[in-house]
């Protein structure tokens, strides 16, 4: 079996500085992996996250270290094995996925129109207000959100979107205190989710609190090993492809969450639309997509899927798998 594989990074624009709890990002630095055999490329992109003590530089050593293996033969399988979960593996896998399916060899569900969330930065409550407007009637809005000014921030998107299904998200911004105080805001506010409010290694408070609404963990959940965990904390775990390491992982992932009884949420870093491509086939099993990520850049890749009106649709075929 005779396979090439190349490894570069790739970095987008964003049309607006994208705000949140730690921070504000202006470009997206992804790493791009082509897995070339018998005539047939597969494409696959990672989103390396410093949160996780990761980098492009990082992920591009991690995919040099496997060359071999991945140029000798090595599937998606046998990753699981030499790499660990991240945004390397990730696209190492997306690429054998988009080969595999290109020679014959795998077969996917189909990629269908999604209804994805449409996130919102932190900013003032005025121009968060005027964000949601801009988004018409979205049916899901993310709200970005810290520790100040909570119930305003929410308030004002709700009042813009009085109709759309709200997620909430602190990335690790709030005490257990401040959840409680905020709580019933909140409800008032008629928040459908609130996503990973206390620090990942704090969210054992999180065990005797009754919430009012579902929370999702997030930066708390990565793997099958951190279910037992979740359990009694959370009622949903946020899947992202690039902290599983790939769409084969996640798969395994979500069949193990879903038989521990939590609820799927669908999320991604924010990439081009080659790395939301795997995600969308896993997006009917989950209750919330938030696969918004392409919708930041100032400009995608070619044929890449679109967001309007808070639905997603598929790649142009061929594009992916």
């Amino acid at each position: 079996m005779l396979r090439r594989l190349t490894a570069e990074p790739r970095a987008f624009a964003l049309h607006a500085p994208f705000r949140i709890a730690r921070g504000v990002k202006t470009v997206a630095e992804v790493v791009e992996v082509r897995v070339e055999e018998a005539g047939v490329v597969g494409r696959g992109e990672g989103v390396p996250y410093p949160r996780y003590g990761e980098s492009v530089a990082g992920a591009l050593a991690a995919i040099e270290a496997v060359r071999a293996a991945v140029e000798a033969g090595a599937g998606r399988s046998e990753l699981l094995l030499l790499m660990p979960a991240g945004a390397a593996r990730n696209a190492l896998d997306a690429a054998l996925w988009d080969l595999d399916v290109g020679l014959g060899r795998a077969v996917l569900p189909t990629a269908m129109p999604t209804e994805t969330a449409v996130t919102v930065g932190i900013d003032t409550p005025r121009a968060m207000h005027a964000a949601a407007l801009a988004l018409g009637a979205v049916p899901l809005v993310k709200v970005k959100v810290d520790g100040e000014a909570v119930a305003d921030r929410v308030a004002a998107v709700r009042r813009a979107l009085p109709d759309a299904r709200m997620i909430v998200d602190a990335n690790e911004s709030w005490t257990l205190d401040t959840l409680r105080a905020v709580a019933p805001a909140l409800v008032e506010a008629r928040v459908d989710l609130v996503e990973q409010p206390l620090p990942a290694d704090a969210d054992d408070a999180l065990a005797g609190f009754a919430a009012p609404f579902p929370i999702a963990a997030d930066e708390s959940a990565h793997g099958i090993a951190d279910l037992d965990r979740l359990k009694g904390r959370y009622s949903h775990i946020n899947i992202k492809l690039d902290k599983a390491g790939g769409l084969t992982a996640a798969l395994v992932l979500a069949d193990a969450a879903e038989a521990a009884g939590l609820g799927l949420m669908l999320g991604c870093m924010v990439a081009s639309s080659l790395g939301i491509a795997p995600a969308l086939r896993l997006a009917r099993r989950a209750a919330f997509v938030d696969l918004d990520g392409p919708w930041w850049l100032a400009e995608d890749r070619a044929g890449g899927g679109r967001i309007v009106g808070g639905r997603m649709t598929p790649p142009a075929p061929g594009f992916w798998a």
